[in-house]
């Protein structure tokens, strides 16, 4: 198979895994447009991925002897590859990260900014964006 075919099977089956997310959708659309007509030496864009499958961290957790312990945090919208060692987390957050019904509550938010911090103490960069602010402005501004 050509390697641009191999490369929209690739995109259109990431692309499903986002199921009717509208907002994770409006992510991934401006990601593969902007680099459409780049050859793969990109960074890959990782929608709906367990951390553990990230061969940075399963090589740090073995190093630091942590195989069998659970991870705190271990779903991210996206996960975005740079090199071997640089990775940066997106997230896309609607009110169930900081609410209940219609109801702020401050112990989701801590409990989502201190995975934030562990994430970032682990070396990867983390960036949150609103789901309605992706909705209403759309991803050129961010």
């Amino acid at each position: 198979m050509p390697p641009r075919e191999v490369g929209l099977d690739l995109h259109n089956r990431l692309r499903s895994s986002l199921d009717d997310n509208k907002v994770e959708q409006v992510v991934f659309d401006a990601y593969a447009a902007r680099y459409k007509d780049k050859t793969f030496d990109v960074p890959a864009l990782i929608p709906q991925v367990y951390l553990h499958f990230d061969p940075a961290a399963q090589l740090a957790r073995r190093t630091a002897g942590q195989n069998r312990s659970p991870l705190a945090r271990q779903w991210m919208d996206f996960l975005l590859l740079f090199s071997s060692s640089h990775r940066v987390v997106l997230e896309v957050d609607g009110k169930q990260h900081y609410a209940e019904g219609e109801k702020a509550i401050p112990r989701l938010y801590s409990e989502m900014v201190a995975e934030d911090r562990r994430l970032r103490l682990d070396g990867y960069e983390v960036y949150r964006f609103g789901g309605a602010e992706l909705l209403t402005s759309g991803p050129a501004r961010c």
